[in-house]
């Protein structure tokens, strides 16, 4: 039996009425399901445009990209500037050639990480077992959660999505249905501030006419196999059985036979452990100087060491990124006697590899990042660390939360490197 009910005040609706009853809201939702799913992805609509744009309303009717200089490349983008043509992960040159009067605002993560964990929040309300994909979108399982409630799982997303618009002045959209894999599907559906539901018992005949590499994990190198195969539409795989998919593929003709077909047994994973913590930045011309390099590196270096700091983590690890001229990727790692949080120690382990790739080679970014993650307690043993030299970051730490990051800077040119 088709259930119905409006989004906006939540009150239930005549299955054949155009508009709410109750507040004459066009945006009722109806489905079959829509009583009984309870597996969500919740994926925030242009996040980093969003936020820029409701901390300066002059943005509001303009075509805006988050992203770098002209050697950068698009963070994301406003709907605005998607009619143009403009993507995420787009070159910045080739995205300004699509959108020139395009308002570029430099990425502030710090800011975009505040308002995140204010979603995060939000989310928690609603259920523990939430399992974060990024930033800006996770997974949610709001089984057996109608009594804490007093209304379906659906009602709760509808509801958390006006509270995140309300509170926070950004949008979400929400897929709702039986299993990750289909929930992710149907939040792309309705973008933005959409909620779409994706049933079990559509979503073979739904799934039949897309590209195989609409699977998940289906890259172009895989697509073009399988095509050869003869499996380029999902109705290929789901007319194939799933032995045959497993003789041909093994391990993964077992995916893509249930996923094909709808099926999907991953749970919410609410402990979806962080592998690395990383940051890096394209510059607007190469650079070859190992005293340019080094500058830069420390300020990433910290950059790192504040997430690190934030998620109470720690890294045993240090790797170094870089990228030539001529776009071929160098990386190098360092593993440390115990792990760390402190800039001081990751900056002095990617200097050391730093140098050792400054050989006349110019590089159009650099990164650095640490993985093999611990806590925090278990983070700079005494016995390893100069303990002046932790404190006094330390303090840097607390007067920064307390008066702002430009409150202290600290840098190359008033102290020099430590020793690894």
């Amino acid at each position: 039996m088709s259930m119905s009910f409006c989004r906006d005040c939540l009150a239930d609706a005549a299955l054949q009425s155009p508009r709410c009853a109750a507040c004459g809201s066009p945006r009722l939702l109806r489905h079959d399901e829509l009583e009984t799913l309870s597996i969500a992805h919740v994926d925030c609509d242009a996040f980093y445009a969003a936020i820029e744009k409701r901390d300066d309303p002059t943005l509001a009717a303009e075509p805006v990209i988050v992203g770098g200089g002209k050697r950068g490349v698009v963070a994301t983008c406003c709907y605005i500037a998607r009619t143009y043509g403009v993507k995420s992960a787009m070159p910045m040159f080739e995205a300004l050639r699509l959108c020139p009067q395009a308002k570029v605002v430099r990425p502030n993560f710090e800011k975009y990480s505040k308002v995140g964990r204010e979603v995060r929040q939000l989310m928690f309300a609603l259920t523990p077992l939430v399992e974060p994909l990024s930033i800006d979108e996770a997974f949610l399982d709001l089984s057996g959660t109608a009594r804490l409630h007093g209304m379906s799982p659906a009602k709760a997303l509808a509801r958390f999505a006006a509270d995140v618009e309300n509170n926070l002045k950004i949008t979400v959209s929400i897929g709702l249905s039986c299993n990750k894999f289909l929930a992710k599907v149907a939040s792309d559906l309705d973008k933005p501030r959409g909620f779409a539901v994706l049933g079990a018992a559509e979503a073979p005949a739904f799934l039949a006419p897309k590209p195989v590499s609409f699977i998940f994990g289906v890259g172009k190198v895989s697509a073009a196999r399988y095509a050869q195969d003869g499996f380029s539409r999902i109705a290929d795989l789901q007319r194939t059985s799933e032995i045959e998919l497993m003789r041909r593929y093994g391990d993964e003709g077992r995916r893509l036979a249930r996923l094909a077909r709808g099926i999907d047994t991953r749970q919410v994973n609410a402990e979806r452990e962080t592998k690395s913590v990383s940051s890096e930045t394209t510059f607007e011309h190469d650079i070859a100087d190992f005293r340019s390099l080094e500058k830069i590196l420390w300020s990433l270096a910290e950059d790192v060491s504040a997430r690190l700091k934030s998620k109470e983590l720690a890294g045993a690890t240090v790797t170094l990124k870089l990228k030539t001229a001529d776009f071929k990727i160098r990386t190098r790692a360092r593993s440390l006697d115990a792990p760390t949080q402190l800039a001081g120690r990751i900056f002095a382990a990617s200097r050391g590899l730093l140098e050792h790739e400054s050989d006349g080679t110019r590089y159009r970014l650099l990164g650095v990042g640490v993985s093999a993650l611990a806590t925090a307690e278990e983070a700079d043993p005494a016995d390893l660390v100069d303990g002046r030299a932790a404190l006094a970051e330390h303090a840097v730490d607390d007067v920064r939360a307390r008066f702002g990051e430009s409150a202290v800077v600290r840098g190359l040119a008033f102290e020099g490197p430590e020793k690894p």
